[in-house]
């Protein structure tokens, strides 16, 4: 694996060898390029990839080309008067958010490499400290030395110097700027929180909400189950709603980020899809979450699966605190509850004559078909319609009395009236009595005429001579030949 590393990212490596200088360190230590390479693959990965021309005996010149850079959360900070960042060894300055530009001039012009760079929290303070200490001492007091083609005349070897956070005194910078960082995130949320001037227009609808961020952001989970999270959670409100509402503007969909010819297009697509959420893998928003911001290098996925995985080592087994909540299945006909799903049964059979296993049981109703029949039945009494006669009433008490004095409760439609793919879907979404259906045989129920029907075993005493004259041998034989 590590020579496939090598060779992905060190193409012509594969024929010098390396020489490793640590800082504190007398002497240089030669290692062999494979296992240089695994050492420190983890601090190029992901940051640069180094192309060596082949014919490096004969040319010292090589091409630096950065990856993608990924950028910290919350992105960089930029100090008061200071829009741009220097380079750390000479006056070349560049934007504090071209920050890739720097490292590849760093890299070329002074053969200085940044390892992670994603976890610097404040790469302009960053750069700033190193430059002011790099004045003071020399470089190999803090920077690892790789030398290149070390088998090679001296003129022909090259020396590239690694800034890591092996060494504590980067170590410690980086924590400090991460924990400095956090608390200007946490002040920006507290300021958010109490923020009462607030305002925004619905990305959806284009209603206008005032006073503070969590109406706007309530109204678009309420009203259009838009939901980016709670507003406790976000930091810079204001620049998360420009960013997903300029993407709208371009007719991009917030998850899977394609893009439409029109709004409308948008709108169906996104509302048919169920994409009206942000997509979760989109590292551009992890700056508008706190919970990117709590630990040194540690998006909120690891976050989470950190807090899951204490969980479950803490998890015990002991169930004696275990409390099981009451099933409250509603009555078909009234708004009747009942705390078991037997007393349910008794009340319908009792109060409306109705008497749901008599009739699973009669019509042979499998699992499927009941779930058809309860939404039926729910359907017809939401709308204030007897399903017995189809008239309709103006409130669901005038139809239970009409229902209860005709018998029309107990005089069901046409199995092909509700017996639909339509009634797949549930009139009410927490229906609980849906969960408690079943297609087994040993329900409550209509079962008792069957209990006396004798079982006659057979003799198991002679299994071979059972096998052979087994009647599945005849049904068997029957299918193969169907088939």
């Amino acid at each position: 694996m590590t020579k496939v590393i090598v060779k992905a990212l060190f193409p012509s490596l594969a024929a010098c060898s390396l020489v490793c200088h640590p800082p504190y360190c007398c002497s240089p230590v030669l290692v062999c390029r494979y296992e240089y390479v695994h050492i420190c693959v983890s601090v190029f990965m992901g940051i640069y990839a180094v192309h060596v021309d082949e014919a490096f005996s004969d040319s010292k010149d090589c091409i630096l080309e950065p990856l993608s850079l990924p950028e910290t959360p919350g992105g960089t900070t930029t100090l008061e008067g200071s829009p741009s960042v220097p380079c750390i060894f000479c006056e070349e300055c560049f934007p504090v958010a071209e920050q890739d530009k720097l490292l590849k001039h760093m890299i070329i012009e002074h053969k200085i490499v940044i390892a992670d760079v994603k976890l610097v929290a404040d790469f302009q303070r960053y750069i700033l400290y190193w430059r002011k200490r790099f004045t003071e001492q020399p470089i190999t007091d803090f920077c690892s030395v790789i030398r290149i083609n070390s088998t090679a005349p001296i003129e022909e070897q090259d020396n590239y110097f690694l800034l890591c956070d092996v060494l504590p005194e980067d170590r410690f910078l980086r924590e400090e700027l991460q924990k400095q960082r956090l608390k200007e995130i946490l002040e920006q949320q507290q300021q958010e929180r109490n923020d009462t001037n607030f305002c925004g227009v619905c990305m959806f609808c284009s209603m206008e909400c005032f006073g503070n961020r969590s109406v706007l952001l309530n109204h678009m989970a309420r009203e259009h189950a838009f939901n980016i999270g709670l507003p406790d959670n976000i930091v810079n409100c204001n620049e998360f709603l420009c960013t997903l509402q300029k993407k709208l503007d371009n007719l991009q969909c917030l998850y899977c980020e394609k893009t439409f010819r029109d709004k409308n297009t948008l709108k169906d697509h996104m509302r048919k899809k169920q994409h009206r959420r942000i997509n979760p893998k989109n590292r551009e928003y992890d700056r508008f979450y706190v919970i990117n911001y709590l630990e040194l290098g540690k998006s909120w996925e690891e976050v989470q699966l950190e807090d899951d995985r204490e969980l479950l080592d803490h998890q015990e087994d002991d169930w004696s605190d275990w409390e099981e909540h009451p099933v409250s299945a509603v009555c078909l006909f009234c708004e009747k509850q009942a705390e078991t799903i037997e007393a349910l049964y008794s009340h319908m059979e009792d109060a409306h004559e109705f008497d749901l296993l008599k009739i699973k049981s009669e019509l042979g109703l499998n699992f499927y078909q009941q779930v058809k029949l309860v939404n039926f039945i729910r359907r017809e009494v939401h709308q204030c319609r007897c399903y017995g006669c189809h008239m309709k009433f103006k409130s669901r008490a005038d139809l239970r009395t009409h229902m209860e004095e005709t018998k029309h409760i107990s005089l069901l439609p046409e199995r092909q009236t509700w017996d639909q793919l339509q009634y797949y879907f549930p009139t009410y979404e927490n229906d609980t009595l849906l969960c408690t259906l079943s297609d087994s045989e040993s329900d409550l129920t209509a079962q008792e005429p069957n209990e006396n029907i004798p079982v006659i075993s057979e003799d198991t005493s002679r299994l071979h001579a059972l096998k052979q004259s087994s009647i599945l041998n005849q049904l068997l034989l029957q299918d193969c030949l169907k088939n």
